[in-house]
């Protein structure tokens, strides 16, 4: 049995119009001898009636806190009602398809709402259905908890439920349909000659993924990775071959660069011994913004000074602590994050040189940098974000000839 699991984002499914194209690509995978499993968003984005943001929008900040269990189950009636209304679609074009919620599709996760971890998927109901000749059109970004409530997997989490279920039923492979191309070489909202990326692997795309691109959520390439089915970043608005992700990829032997992705918001700071020589708390600080669950990144530790960046979101917080502790620190705000990622510089002498020198030249101050064996990060202020990018997107000759 030919199994082909396709996902289809919240503006694929958005309009009457746009889920015929849905339809359309089902119809295809039929026509070619495989049997589908879609996977569904909520439809539309914020301020559209069934966007997850907008059923949050229902609710107080306070009861959202303290009762996450109602929360989830407000979250998942977005995709729930996709389901149904795809389902619609499919039996007008005589294809008896049916609806499922997360958990009725097996998947079964901890009782951690709002960001459940997945325990595992049982695959009798879905499998059933699949053998009856029918077509499971299943509610993304959530489970059940074992106890039988309805849990959510965190943002992104529909490309989670394509990436668990095509590799729980041992798809041929997982297609994200989105409203975009595929994986490019940059953001073509920044670099007008930025390319389509073909062929991928699991690694360069989960650093794509993890450094800021949102075509895939990061836990879907680990997921589809660890169970090795190919991923294909496609459109749904055209016929567009799109991004295959997989293991058998031949690394492109003319660059040593695939990509480049940007991480805005980030904030820079610095913490000198200097101006904390006789508080202990120093030696400690990296512990302590762990323990309130702040994340740290482009961390660099100096005999006489910390460097690191947060998200601005958690500056608040990161201030408390700071008092708290008693510890002196400056910062930078309104800071980008540009990572330069591709499998084959490692081991080639010169990139992280020939980066800087790209930049200096195009009047790109770098703030601190960082690096990897597939990836070379370089911090600088927003204002120089897109003159970095196409920067260096123009020094690696990535674009179109």
């Amino acid at each position: 049995m030919n199994i082909l699991v396709q996902k289809f984002g919240g503006t694929s499914v958005s309009t009457h119009e746009r889920r015929l194209m849905v339809v359309d690509k089902i119809l295809k995978a039929k026509e070619e001898g495989f049997s589908p499993v879609v996977i569904v968003s909520a439809m539309g984005r914020k301020g559209q009636p069934y966007a997850t943001d907008t059923l949050l929008s229902l609710i107080g900040e306070e009861f959202k806190n303290s009762n996450k269990l109602a929360t989830d189950l407000l979250m998942s009636c977005g995709e729930i009602v996709s389901t149904v209304v795809m389902s619609e679609e499919l039996n007008k074009k005589n294809l008896q398809a049916v609806p499922l919620t997360g958990g009725q599709a097996g998947i079964v996760t901890s009782d951690n709402y709002n960001d459940a971890s997945v325990l595992r998927v049982d695959t009798d109901n879905i499998m059933n259905i699949i053998k009856e000749g029918k077509i499971p059109v299943v509610a993304g970004f959530q489970g059940r908890s074992e106890k039988g409530f309805i849990t959510t997997l965190g943002r992104g989490g529909s490309d989670v439920t394509a990436s668990l279920l095509g590799v729980a039923l041992k798809a041929e492979e997982v297609q994200i349909y989105t409203d975009v191309d595929g994986i490019m070489t940059a953001d073509p909202r920044i670099v007008s000659d930025a390319l389509l990326i073909e062929k991928i692997g699991y690694n360069e795309v989960f650093q794509f993924a993890d450094q800021g691109a949102k075509v895939i959520h990061p836990r879907a390439v680990e997921v589809a990775m660890k169970g090795n089915i190919p991923l294909v970043i496609k459109n749904t608005l055209n016929e567009c071959k799109g991004t295959i992700i997989s293991n058998d990829v031949i690394p492109n032997s003319h660059n040593v660069i695939t990509g480049i992705t940007s991480m805005g918001d980030r904030v820079q700071v610095t913490v000198e011994f200097a101006q904390n020589r006789n508080n202990e708390n120093y030696h400690i600080l990296l512990d302590e913004l762990a323990n309130d669950m702040i994340s740290i990144d482009l961390i660099n530790v100096f005999p006489k000074e910390k460097i690191f960046t947060i998200d601005e979101k958690d500056m608040e917080n990161f201030k408390i602590v700071m008092e708290n502790l008693g510890l002196k620190y400056s910062f930078v705000e309104h800071c980008t994050k540009i990572a330069v990622i591709g499998s084959r510089m490692r081991g080639i002498p010169g990139v992280m040189a020939k980066i800087l020198k790209a930049l200096l030249m195009n009047n790109v101050e770098v703030l601190q940098t960082a690096d990897s064996h597939t990836t070379i990060w370089c911090l600088v202020e927003d204002k120089d974000a897109d003159n970095a990018i196409n920067s260096l997107h123009s020094e690696f000759k990535l674009g179109k000839e």
